[in-house]
């Protein structure tokens, strides 16, 4: 697995695409990581579907109930006992972060157990408090009946297959938007934060809008203003940027005002100059 997680990492590029059937593939047959990266990305612009899950309390979990904001999903299975792990630490340090900027409500987070038939209740309870999920605000952990689990890892690009008692797969985090449609594949089991980082900035904040409402030109802002440093691993938002374009709209104004009061003091000369001399100067003979 590990071997494969490392190779799909290398392969990742910026994500386009539009629909992608994810499959199951026979325990004899190896994953092929390049077609492997191909169906994750055919998976993009991709509706899911409205599956019914079943949480870590043994609830039934509706994806819709998940609608109207950014859903992450994380793919696991509990038995696993390094990359899922791992994998799973490194997305709650990242979710943490995308929340000091993006706000706590901002988005949801789904950690999918796939293996059918180990991923209980029980065990995703377990390995929820183990990584301390339950305190990170919305995040849910869920599992499915094999038939679901197979068409929802179907819709999101997922490939994968037994292996050993355990199963080969990619390490694959898929980002849904608010319509619940894959907007964007992380790969690798610790992503840097801007990989994770610039598709929820898209979706929560709106790369454009042509709202004037107060609420969405500060989200705007935010945008353009919220920045990575490479130092601190985290994001901040530059007062710099802010002041510069703050500054640059007053720059903006007073020019505009300048130019105003000269139109104005103009229109007034022609007004006062005797007509037929529009420069005010009378003709000597």
């Amino acid at each position: 697995m590990g071997i494969l997680t490392r190779t799909i990492s290398i392969l990742w590029v910026a994500a386009l695409g539009s629909q992608a059937h994810a499959q199951t593939v026979p325990a004899q047959v190896a994953l092929d990581a390049e077609q492997v990266y191909e169906i994750s990305q055919d998976a993009i612009g991709g509706q899911v579907g409205d599956y019914i899950l079943r949480d870590q309390n043994g609830d039934p979990l509706a994806l819709t109930e998940l609608r109207g904001r950014p859903l992450v999903v994380s793919l696991i299975y509990t038995s696993c006992a390094s990359i899922c792990p791992v994998m799973t630490d490194h997305l709650a340090d990242a979710v943490t972060e995308a929340r000091k900027v993006l706000g706590p409500n901002s988005f949801a987070v789904l950690t999918f157990g796939f293996d059918a038939s180990g991923d209980k209740p029980a065990r995703l309870r377990a390995f929820s408090n183990l990584h301390g999920l339950d305190g990170l605000g919305e995040w849910y952990v869920a599992s499915a009946e094999a038939e679901t689990t197979e068409a929802f890892l179907a819709d999101l690009g997922f490939s994968w297959r037994e292996a050993a008692g355990s199963f080969d797969h990619p390490s694959q985090t898929t980002i849904l938007d608010a319509e619940g449609k894959v907007y964007r594949q992380l790969y690798g089991e610790e992503f840097p934060l801007p990989v994770f980082m610039v598709p929820l900035k898209e979706l929560v904040l709106g790369r454009t809008t042509n709202s004037v409402a107060p609420a969405d030109l500060w989200n705007r802002l935010t945008f353009l203003c919220t920045v990575y440093n490479p130092l601190t691993r985290a994001y901040r938002f530059d007062y710099g940027i802010f002041f510069g374009i703050f500054f640059g709209a007053l720059s903006l104004i007073a020019t505009g005002a300048v130019i105003f009061r000269l139109w104005l003091e103009r229109r007034r000369a022609r007004r006062k100059a005797p007509s037929g001399h529009p420069s005010g100067v009378a003709e000597r003979g």
